[in-house]
């Protein structure tokens, strides 16, 4: 790793387990915390959240060194990993707090954000239109304890069996040159 400043992304793809799962495999990648954001709750706690009546987004904030992987494969790899054309939801997953949503962090990943849309738009990767909310990053909100690396220590619950392994292995797949090292 090298000894350059690290940068952030927030992102939010359906349930924070899988995205969690998904990006903490990948070289660069410092951290992967799960959270919340976008909503108006000065307090969002995760039953709450749930309920629908927060606003904020199931999220994760991933610190990373861009010397070793740019804001754009941390795109790439969002954008591989849930279905950007599912409005408030992701699979069985319904509601605003499993929307797809890029929180910017400055100008250049606001414009990264927009031109990687546009382009798998004209590419008409989905057949449906992306509704990948941009937005700027607001304050963000730590999840509960119990939620950080639950699918490293819950493998064999269902819900992670179902739907989070298959999309850590979606990535490991994909981005089988970008993964750190075992």
């Amino acid at each position: 790793m090298s000894s350059s400043p690290t940068a952030l992304a927030t992102l939010a793809g359906g349930c924070f387990w899988c995205t969690e799962a998904a990006f903490e495999q990948l070289a660069g990648v410092v951290s992967v915390l799960p959270g919340y954001m976008g909503g108006h709750d000065p307090a969002p706690t995760y039953e709450a959240v749930c309920r629908g009546g927060t606003g904020h987004a199931e999220v994760v904030q991933i610190a990373f060194d861009p010397v070793v992987i740019d804001y754009e494969t941390l795109l790439t790899a969002f954008f591989t990993i849930h279905d950007p054309t599912t409005l408030n939801r992701q699979g069985h997953d319904v509601g605003t707090q499993y929307r797809s949503a890029i929180f910017y962090h400055d100008d250049a990943q606001r414009a990264a954000a927009e031109a990687m849309i546009a382009r798998l738009t004209a590419e008409g990767v989905w057949s449906a239109p992306i509704v990948t909310e941009v937005s700027p990053a607001a304050s963000f909100f730590v999840a509960e304890a119990y939620h950080h690396q639950y699918f490293r220590r819950n493998p064999q619950q269902a819900y992670c069996m179902a739907v989070v392994a298959p999309k850590a292995m979606k990535l490991r797949r994909v981005f089988a040159e970008r993964l750190k090292a075992d």
